[in-house]
Order: C-alpha cells, then structure tokens, then sequence
C-alpha cells in the first residue's frame, strides 16, 4: 500500500471522509454531491496527524526546496500547518479568511518578512477559492507563495483552472482517485457505486443536477 492510499484509508477510517452516491449529501452551496469531507476529525488521532504532517513534509521537500516560513488557512489547515513547521524546524504564520474588524486589522497573523518564500498549507482542495485567497493575503505582505499543500483533494478542473490561472502549483497526501479506487478494493463501494464516483469528479453540476430529477 503507497503513502497516499494509507492516508486515504485513516481518512475512511475515521469517517474523515464519508462516500454516499445513493444518498448524496447536499453541500452549503445547495449542489448534491457523493462525499462529505471532514478533516477537522483528523486532529483527534495522533497517528493520523503525524502521518498527515510526514506526507505534507514530504511533498514539501520534493517539489519546493527551499522554504523560509509555512502558512495554515484558519481554522483547518492551522494544526497541520503548525506540525509541519515544528517537524521543518520553521516559522509559521495562519492567515484569517478575511482582515480583523478590529485592533491591526490583520490578515496574517505571525511574524512575516518581505520576500520570504512560504508554502500555504490547507485540509481540502475542492475549487481553490478559499486557499488562493490566503495565498493573495500573504503575497500583500510581501511574501513569495511558492505552492500550496493539502491534505486532500477532489482533483477537480475547477481547481486546476483556478490554480493555473494563478500560475501556482499544488500537491496533496493524498487524492479522490486513490481513496474511491481503495474504497472499491476493501469493498466499500461497489462497481457501480465507483463509476457514479468517477462521473461526479468529471462534472460535478451535471451529476448534482441529475440526482436532483431523479428525486422529482
């Protein structure tokens, strides 16, 4: 079994992340979808959270080199970006989703210096919307994003879009396709339940629209 897919089996594990194309789970933006993901669990499992922290810490030496201070999104990517710093020995900042309504007025709060060179780490890479507005935050302070690093993502075009309109780059522990594929294997979804899996990565609105003619 690789990393990715060890990972992928604690997040099922711990109910993590939760596989339901039959009764698909309806998001905050109304769209059904056939898995609801909850990485806020994984901070109650010690072996799960130093696992998350070694893949990030990998993925980190692999493709970015030199790093100079590591970023966690608030509130999710804040304990695994704090694990990461301690394991690299270096300094990290948390960036809020929007500026204080109060005091400083801060965004990123931490001590940050102009051209520094930070990775941006999150749980959960679905558009990118949310972790590419931390990136933005950081780089008006001055700081270099050099990429971000999640725990998971659903490999969507959207995010691949969005981060390659921001000319960033992006890597994960692990991914959709490793956990559904894994999921099949250990016999948690069927066949069918796989490729209803497969179509919702591929269009994600069309497979939400059809779930909902379905239940006229």
């Amino acid at each position: 079994m690789t990393y990715s897919q060890r990972v992928a089996k604690a997040l099922l594990d711990i109910n993590a992340v939760t596989l339901s194309p039959e009764k698909p789970f309806t998001w905050a933006s109304g769209m059904k979808a056939p898995i609801y993901t909850d990485n806020r669990l994984t901070i109650s499992y010690p072996a799960v959270r130093q696992a998350i922290v070694n893949g990030m810490e990998e993925q980190i030496k692999l493709h970015f080199g030199d790093v100079d201070a590591i970023a966690g999104t608030a509130t999710a990517g804040i304990p695994h970006a704090t694990g990461v710093a301690q394991e690299m020995g270096l300094p990290m900042v948390y960036v809020r989703t929007k500026p204080k309504d109060h005091g400083e007025g801060k965004q990123v709060e931490g001590v940050l210096h102009e051209g520094e060179k930070v990775v941006v780490i999150d749980d959960l890479i679905s558009t990118g919307g949310s972790v590419l507005n931390a990136v933005h935050a950081v780089e008006n302070e001055g700081a270099e994003v050099i990429g971000v690093v999640s725990i998971f993502t659903y490999q969507l075009q959207a995010a691949e879009q969005n981060f390659l309109a921001n000319d960033l780059q992006y890597f994960s522990v692990t991914n959709y396709t490793t956990l559904i594929n894994l999921a099949k294997e250990t016999g948690l979804i069927s066949a069918d339940h796989l490729k209803s899996l497969q179509q919702w990565r591929e269009d994600p609105m069309k497979w939400s629209n059809n779930q909902q003619l379905q239940a006229i």
